[in-house]
């Protein structure tokens, strides 16, 4: 039997209290610091990250984790967020049973030994990941078209962009793809080339649902070329109920990617499939599993 939202908010509420956490008028979402509660809406573009503590990764990687408080499933949410310099790392795509994403077995024990960082790729339909797939230069998959689709694109040097469809078709044109080594589509789109959120993420009744509540997790990139990746945990009681898929909507996930700093950024699968593993700068190495496989997940690997 499945929860709608007013049971999903509910059960959200009990788990919360049961932690003991309170019911007290909050902002729609604030980030939560020593300092004080501020709403994310209000943030400026990059001061979450200008404000937050940054661990050490490998070389060229840092990390944090931030609070969240909002109403009904989001009463605590911790992110997990991530910032990468791609000059310093390697991506690349993983599956190695099915390179184009047609199964779905990828999970965070098949990233590579030596991976500072590994998390779930782009969405998936019935016959594996959704849309283009572009890995070590060779297309295995086509794009699929959408009014919010993007294409997470890592060029030959290793530089990340985010294209729409006209960017994919320009690129596909040139030369059959040429300068692109790896690349995944997602949707839908948190912040457009404006740097802002798209209209469809603004008004009530458009195709996209805009109060639905979800374990989120996102992928950005900042002024400096940097990839921002955040995670959303449901935190009510602690780690082990965090891959419960309560959390944010597409409008706060897109506030909180810029927040933290995103010019651009899309959405991945959350929900259940959202994962995350990191290596801090002493190799330790830190998981927030999923609970199903995924058809493709993406790794950095120090140069």
């Amino acid at each position: 039997m499945s929860l709608g939202v007013g049971g999903r908010a509910q059960v959200a509420a009990l788990l919360t209290l049961l932690a003991g956490g309170s019911e007290s008028a909050v902002p729609p979402l604030a980030l939560v610091t020593p300092e004080g509660i501020s709403a994310v809406g209000d943030l400026p573009r990059g001061d979450m990250a200008r404000t937050a503590t940054w661990r050490p990764g490998a070389s060229g990687l840092d990390w944090t984790e931030v609070e969240l408080r909002g109403s009904g499933e989001a009463r605590r949410i911790r992110v997990i967020t991530v910032r990468l310099d791609p000059a310093r790392f390697r991506l690349s795509l993983e599956n190695g049973m099915s390179p184009g994403g047609y199964q779905h077995v990828w999970t965070l024990d098949r990233a590579p030994a030596d991976a500072a960082l590994a998390l779930n790729a782009g969405m998936f339909a019935g016959d594996g990941a959704w849309g283009w797939v572009v890995h070590d230069g060779v297309e295995y998959r086509e794009p699929r078209r959408g009014p919010l689709a993007a294409a997470v694109v890592i060029d030959s040097l290793g530089a990340v962009r985010l294209v729409d469809d006209a960017g994919v078709d320009a690129l596909r044109s040139a030369a059959g793809s040429s300068g692109v080594r790896e690349a995944f589509q997602s949707y839908p789109v948190l912040l457009d080339e404006r740097g802002e959120l798209p209209a469809m993420l603004t008004i009530p009744g458009a195709e996209i649902n805009l109060q639905h509540r979800d374990a989120r997790l996102a992928l950005g990139v900042n002024a400096d070329g940097y990839l921002i990746i955040a995670l959303t945990r449901f935190d009510a009681l602690g780690p082990s109920f965090g891959s419960v898929p309560f959390g944010l909507t597409l409008p706060e996930t897109a506030r909180l990617m810029r927040a933290l700093g995103a010019e651009r950024a899309v959405a991945l699968d959350g929900g259940i499939s959202g994962q995350l593993l990191l290596r801090d700068a002493a190799g330790e190495t830190h998981r927030w599993p999923g609970l199903r496989a995924v058809p493709l997940g993406l790794s950095a690997v120090s140069r």
